[in-house]
């Protein structure tokens, strides 16, 4: 995007050339991928020519469907019910990105209200993975990551509340950071996302491009909960900086006890040869942190949220229960099942994991994992069987939310939803920067990234690493088949 950028920049092509390159790209491959999912070309060409300045003059860009609100184009947020939602105010990162100089010419699908790892939804369909169409990839993000990965936008905005901005990079063979909490704003619709989880940002096939954005869109807006000290130095700068020797712990154990794939665990084993030829220190360790008291924490967060979104949905836009897909109001009905206390509760939990990952940190610099546990599953392999798609009917005709609660379901289903991608929601609850890095592709040609955590606020430290492993590794010439 940076490259494009100096084109502009230099006079040797022109924002409008960009951007019907890009639609030109979209109409080729879109069919094959239904990646973009709403059409903003004639804005974008009227804008072009009006894109006079920013560190991405003139780059084409694509939004992700979900909060990232741009004025007076829907926001469907992959579902039904959310039709008539058409903000009036840009979101205040989508408006950073216009300041940057991007031009945005489409949004990008997202499994509904951002609740899976994978992109697939009733309303818009599956979005396929570029590598291999038969497979996701992942999500929420998905369509933003398969975008990128067909090469009609060098990148595109993400979301991250449980590791949606570093799933899909994994899959895709993008690099994606989610930035530590409150370094990126939400407002003005949101002040936070999921009690903080969450952190936008893009999916890029380079380091220093996914540096630059942050760089745009950096920084508390008006009314924003708190402001976290701004960088010594851009990030931009930090990617051409060489870290010094780094003390890297890492783990291949699911935290959940759950199994993690050879690949993945082949994917670490070949990071941890690599950052020892950079002559960094890596030692197998584990944080201290309770994995399941994690995952238990995040999973009634992400209920308790789906059923505040219903809620709202409900009463804003006047969407009914057919609006919302059967997943998703099952998911909001475990949500009505808590009490506020309880809620509080799992909420006070996440003080336990900020402690003993700070701990952790006084020990290391960083913590390696695999992104994911499993290679990008394929089309459809999540979706529940007829008998629990039965079952999923009965309880929500029976208001059962409560019943399930009390005989375990609910610990159940959370340990079984995670199992494939256990390992990126501690960055989350503990609002630390963590990043997808694409160093392995499995035996099948699929990418399948590894996840560096660093300490808050210390997204520096990320991008000096990724800058030396993006030298001394490529990927930038690894091209999916499509």
């Amino acid at each position: 995007a940076l490259g494009l950028a100096n084109l502009v920049k230099n006079g040797e092509v022109s924002a409008a050339e960009l951007l019907g390159i890009a639609i030109s790209r979209q109409t080729k491959v879109n069919g094959e991928i239904n990646a973009v999912i709403t059409d903003m070309h004639d804005i974008a060409r009227k804008a072009a020519p009006k894109i006079t300045e920013g560190a991405f003059q003139g780059v084409p860009f694509l939004l992700k469907d979900l909060n990232q609100d741009y004025a007076g184009i829907e926001t469907s947020g992959g579902s039904h019910a959310l039709k008539k939602n058409v903000p009036q105010v840009h979101a205040t990162i989508v408006q950073r990105f216009l300041d940057a100089g991007l031009n945005v010419f489409g949004k990008t699908n997202t499994p509904e209200f951002g609740l899976k790892g994978w992109t697939e939804n009733d309303r818009f369909g599956a979005t396929r993975n570029p590598w291999n169409t038969a497979h996701t990839p992942g999500g929420s993000s998905g369509g933003s990551a398969a975008a990128v990965a067909a090469g009609i936008v060098p990148m595109a905005s993400a979301g991250d509340g449980g590791g949606s901005i570093r799933i899909p990079a994994a899959c895709c063979g993008l690099f994606g950071i989610k930035a530590s909490r409150g370094r990126v704003p939400l407002g003005p619709a949101h002040a936070e996302g999921w009690e903080g989880a969450v952190q936008d940002g893009v999916v890029s096939r380079s380091v220093r491009d996914s540096a630059a954005v942050l760089d745009a869109i950096r920084g508390a807006d008006l009314g924003a909960p708190f402001e976290i000290p701004a960088p010594e130095r851009s990030f931009l700068s930090e990617v051409s900086r060489t870290p010094k020797k780094l003390r890297i712990g890492f783990s291949v154990a699911s935290p959940l006890g759950a199994e993690v794939h050879p690949e993945a665990v082949a994917a670490v084993h070949n990071a941890v040869k690599l950052l020892e030829s950079l002559g960094h220190s890596v030692e197998e360790c584990e944080t201290g942190v309770d994995g399941k008291a994690v995952a238990r924490n995040y999973i009634r967060m992400y209920f308790g949220h789906a059923a505040a979104t219903l809620r709202s949905v409900k009463r804003e836009f006047g969407a009914k229960d057919s609006d919302f897909e059967i997943d998703t109001r099952t998911i909001a009905m475990m949500g009505e099942a808590l009490s506020a206390g309880e809620y509080v509760d799992e909420h006070l939990g996440w003080n336990a994991h900020n402690r003993a990952l700070a701990q952790y940190f006084t020990q290391y610099d960083l913590y390696l994992t695999p992104t994911l546990a499993n290679p990008p599953i394929k089309i459809g392999e999540n979706d529940p069987s007829t008998i629990e798609r039965m079952a999923q009917k009965a309880f929500l005709a029976l208001g059962a939310g409560k019943v399930l609660k009390k005989i375990g379901v609910v610990d159940e289903l959370a340990f079984k939803s995670l199992a494939k991608m256990p390992f990126t929601q501690l960055a989350n609850l503990t609002g630390t920067p963590a990043m997808n890095v694409p160093l392995h592709w499995t035996a099948e040609g699929l990418p399948l990234g590894v996840q560096f955590i660093a300490p808050f606020g210390m997204e520096s430290r990320l991008f000096n690493l990724a800058g030396q492993l993006e030298l001394a590794q490529p990927w930038f010439d690894r091209i999916a088949p499509l």
